[in-house]
């Protein structure tokens, strides 16, 4: 189920220009089709706050599933930790590090100690297993990426 949920949303969101103009239905109606199109995309990113590390638009819920656009600046970011979801990550344009593993420091969780580094850029896949630290560091220019959660099987 998790690679069909992963290989729809990968498919929604990189052909937007086959697909229909129309204005997305509610967050978790099972009975239609949710859609946004790469024009409102783009026009949800531009409204961002651009005085805050990192802010987010959603494109679609589907308990327990959650798909969003996060665009990040070159600011600090604080660590996180999803201890019931790991966390796919698609990069849509920029690149920096992503620091995993390790041991969240500082108040109130201000860095990781002692995680691995890894460089991304536009293009590429990270995930993120559930219970991993991870926290973007040297993003050099705004990154835009998707990020979609993964609930841990029950």
């Amino acid at each position: 189920m998790r690679v069909f949920v992963v290989a729809s949303v990968c498919v929604l969101l990189s052909a937007p220009a086959f697909a229909q103009r129309g204005t997305p239905p509610p967050p978790t109606d099972r009975t239609k089709l949710s859609y946004m199109s790469a024009a409102e995309l783009a026009d949800a990113i531009a409204k961002l706050p651009t005085d805050r590390a990192n802010a987010t638009v959603r494109v679609f819920t589907l308990a327990p599933y959650n798909v969003s656009i996060e665009h990040r600046l070159a600011m600090p970011q604080s660590p996180s930790v999803h201890p019931d979801e790991a966390e796919l990550f698609y990069v849509v344009d920029g690149s920096a590090t992503m620091v995993t593993g390790g041991k969240i420091v500082g108040e109130p969780g201000k860095s990781i100690e002692g995680g691995v580094s890894q460089k991304f850029a536009k293009g590429d896949w990270l995930i993120v297993p559930s219970g991993v630290n991870h926290q973007f560091v040297d993003i050099k220019s705004p990154v835009t990426i998707m990020s979609l959660h993964l609930p841990n099987a029950k």
